[in-house]
């Protein structure tokens, strides 16, 4: 069977991403072209980048699911001669697909759980392919083992979960070989996407937090490829993922995604923090929908969390008195009251502090010793290291413990079951427990308490008409650090540190009246079964498929090294700024106008020292000495400031505090522009900057002769934006009667008077050009923030009015300040 796949003709270009080992080369998979692809390079990387104009000859779309393990078993044949496969039930990956459209095609890329020898590699990944549409990803040993018991189970999990590495034995500490391997093994994955894509009909899926960074590597080789990724796990609060050494090349990996999902608000709030406090970005919410604005791209930010798989669990209920004899654990447990917890073994699940809670409720309500039991399934640990042993050896001592304390003859109040369980068995214990117990100090998601709603509601189905009603109650104690917490407001929430507390919640669960115990089941029924897993991915699909409606109508470029890898995209007028043809306009040109912002054009916003370097003022002099020019520098700064530093530049003009101050040359002087000079408006204004400056510490006041701004650069950048925000507010309510107008910016609030713009500047510069009979016949307009885009919108508007003429050479520029080559990162609109 031939892969209906497209891929670009150059294989991945290895960029400057760190590389461990490499596999030895073996045969691709069989691929086939279906659509002419244009093969472009990036400037800055030498990366590759697969986009075309022409509409792929497919119209099925099709999904391409990557996660670290495929959603099937693999286990050795009886002959030892080959391997034998059957799709795993139990994974989510094969479960999302009742939730996705049913005409589309929907591929696998990833792992296996098994090691394949590397000499039947191509046989299993062609069987993969053929009879499941699986792509397997196979990291080489020393890869693997540093990869995910390394990288993925020693730091990120821990980190996720809140636990940091005080010392190496709690909580892996970072070290840079665990990281490459990580990245290397990433590499592979994509190696694999690559192989089998079609980049304009494909969607990507990528799951969970060990695949982070692999939307970069996607990314780099195709600009506008449709891609979601979704965290299963938690994300931490930016004050424990600061300290992630590579906290910024994770951060702006995943914002190479289109649509980044989680299970809860706090996850997403916590990302949406780091992406602010870090990299500087804002998300608005639009409709009810959450976008982050990243080089012209808007990362859509969902939060949905995950169902169970309905038809799963009921099968396996219809099965239950056949797989699992029901009747008999209704005999083992016959009047007592059975309380069920079901965690997998590790550090995060709290299975002591239930233990701990069940011992105090024993205590505090003797009425329990005899009849109240706890079951506990322990399923075997993902992970290993010393802080799991310490944790099985807590949880032993606890159980002998309390049975030997309050356990009788044919009783006993702890029932430890450390074994793998099927969900057939699981759903007999379900069917018996009156409460499930969860109390885990930090997890992901947590589906058990939806497994137990549904077996509640279904069980009445094997049992006689006189129980069915009975049957149907559930009760829930639930640790508020879970994510499903959020969803089951019937449940009885708490803080599983808090032994007391949690203890009481479980006698509270337990004592609850039958009809109370029913209506908070039937609220949390008809929630989990309306919110199943194809809800969960046909809502990720949706939202995927809008973030990404507008991919092939927008103009994209790929910038950056490594991890700083992003895709610029812009309206398709815009174009990037070609040297070349700047030059060939500029020599030919008489009359030209060259207006250049300071801050954040001339001088890197992030420089401390504002003065310009000789380089700069060499430049600006050859430039202004031209008689065909006529070069300005626009800038909000003021002007003994400005007049100080360019004193070198005599035929440079200057307009400073945004063109209320104007000069023409070193030897004219300063005009006054603005229309108003009075300023008893600063004795109301400058009053209610003080007020904020004291309360905001790292803010500051900038007194200009014609206008206050309030900088916030340096302070928390949350409380400082939240400030600014009021203070705007504030200003403009005290100032309403004044002839100002008040505004923020980047990192600053400005009150300013009324008509004085950069805007009004550049129309002074054309006007008396055209007054002279200098005509602008080439205009060269560059800036990097919402200010200087007055000076923009003033070109069209002057050229509809003929003060320029509708053949003028017009580049009107933006640049990103922090990028070390000038130009590299330089959009244009040519209106030639």
């Amino acid at each position: 069977m031939m892969s209906r796949s497209y891929t670009n003709l150059l294989d991945l270009a290895s960029g400057n991403f760190p590389v461990m080992g490499q596999p030895r080369e073996k045969k691709r998979l069989p691929r086939v072209m279906t659509v002419p692809g244009v093969i472009s390079e990036l400037d800055d990387d030498q990366a590759n980048s697969v986009a075309s104009d022409v509409p792929s000859s497919i119209i099925q779309d099709r999904i391409i699911i990557v996660a670290n393990q495929l959603p099937v078993k693999a286990k050795r044949r009886p002959d030892n001669k080959g391997w034998s496969f059957s799709w795993d039930d139990d994974s989510l990956l094969l479960q999302l697909k009742d939730g996705l459209p049913e005409e589309m095609e929907v591929l696998y890329v990833g792992s296996l759980k098994v090691d394949v020898d590397p000499s039947e590699q191509d046989d299993v990944s062609q069987l993969l392919l053929d009879r499941f549409k699986c792509v397997p990803a196979f990291l080489p040993p020393d890869i693997l083992t540093k990869f995910y018991h390394g990288f993925c189970k020693q730091h990120l999990w821990p980190l996720f979960h809140y636990m940091l590495p005080f010392s190496a034995n709690h909580g892996g500490r970072f070290y840079r070989s665990l990281w490459e391997a990580y990245v290397a093994a990433n590499k592979i994955f994509s190696q694999r996407v690559i192989e089998v894509i079609n980049p304009e009909d494909d969607y990507v899926w990528i799951h969970d937090y060990h695949l982070m960074v692999l939307p970069t590597f996607l990314r780099r080789r195709f600009n506008t490829l449709r891609m979601g990724f979704f965290l299963h796990s938690p994300f931490p609060s930016s004050e424990i993922y600061r300290t992630l050494p590579v906290r910024e090349e994770i951060l702006k990996a995943l914002l190479n995604s289109d649509l980044i999902g989680f299970h809860t608000f706090d996850y997403a709030r916590h990302f949406l923090s780091c992406c602010s406090r870090m990299l500087g970005l804002e998300y608005q919410s639009k409709r009810g929908y959450i976008g982050v604005e990243y080089y012209g791209r808007t990362i859509g930010i969902k939060i949905m969390p995950v169902g169970i798989h309905m038809a799963q669990i009921e099968s396996v209920l219809r099965l239950a008195d056949k797989e699992w004899r029901v009747g008999e654990l209704k005999q083992q447990f016959e009047g007592k009251t059975v309380l069920l917890g079901v965690d997998d073994m590790d550090v995060f699940k709290g299975v002591n502090l239930k233990l701990l809670a069940m011992e105090q409720m024993l205590k505090q309500h003797p009425k329990w010793q005899g009849r109240a039991v706890l079951v506990q399934i322990a399923n075997p640990a993902r992970g290993r290291g010393q802080d799991l042993e310490e944790i099985q050896a807590e949880i032993t001592a606890s159980c002998k413990r309390i049975n030997e304390t309050f356990g009788q003859p044919g009783y006993e109040p702890i029932v430890f079951i450390d074994r793998p369980v099927s969900l057939s068995e699981r759903v007999a214990y379900y069917s018996v427990a009156e409460c499930v117990v969860v109390t885990a100090v930090r997890d992901g998601m947590n589906l058990t308490p939806y497994e137990y709603i549904v077996c509640r509601q279904g069980v009445s189905e094997s049992v006689s008409s006189s129980e069915s009603s009975g049957s149907k109650k559930s009760m829930l104690v639930v640790s508020e650090f879970i994510g499903c917490s959020p969803s089951l407001s019937g449940a009885i929430r708490v803080n599983p540190w808090n032994i007391e507390t949690t203890a009481e919640a479980m006698n509270e669960a337990i004592s609850m009246a039958d009809a109370e115990k029913q209506l908070r089941h039937e609220k949390h029924y008809r929630y989990v079964s309306s919110h199943d897993v194809a809800f969960w991915s046909r809502s990720f699909f949706q939202d995927m498929e809008r973030t990404c409606k507008d991919h092939f109508r927008r103009r994209c470029w790929g910038i950056g090294l490594s991890f700083g890898f992003r895709v610029v995209a812009l309206d398709p007028n815009f174009r990037k700024l070609s040297i070349d043809h700047i030059v060939s306009v500029y020599l030919r040109s008489k009359n030209r106008a060259i207006l250049l912002d300071y801050d954040g054009t001339v001088m890197p916003q992030t420089s401390h020292n504002k003065t310009p370097s000789s380089e700069v003022i060499s430049i600006i002099n050859t430039l202004s000495s031209d008689i065909k020019n006529t070069v300005f520098v626009v800038s909000g700064r003021g002007r003994d400031s400005l007049a100080l530093w360019f004193s070198p530049c005599k035929k440079l003009g200057i307009a400073a505090e945004h063109g209320y101050f104007m000069r023409r040359s070193a030897n004219d002087n300063w005009e006054v522009c603005g229309q108003n000079s009075e300023f008893g408006w600063k004795e109301i204004a400058e009053p209610v900057m003080k007020l904020y400056t004291e309360a905001t510490d790292g803010s500051s006041i900038e007194t200009k002769e014609s206008a206050l701004v309030w900088h916030h650069r340096d302070a928390d950048p949350g409380f400082g934006s939240s400030q600014a925000k009021e203070m705007l507010d504030h200003l403009e309510s005290v100032l309403a009667n004044e002839p100002v107008t008040v505004k923020s910016g980047q990192f600053i609030v400005e009150v300013k008077p009324q008509g004085v713009s950069k805007g009004v500047v550049a129309e002074k510069i054309f006007t008396t050009m055209a007054e002279s009979g200098r005509q602008a016949d080439f205009v060269l307009c560059i800036g990097d923030d919402r200010s200087d885009e007055e000076m923009f919108e003033i070109i069209s508007s002057a050229i509809s009015s003929g003060v320029l003429s509708s053949n003028t050479s017009v580049f009107a520029c933006t640049v990103e300040a922090s990028d070390p080559e000038p130009f590299s990162d330089t959009r244009s609109e040519d209106s030639i």
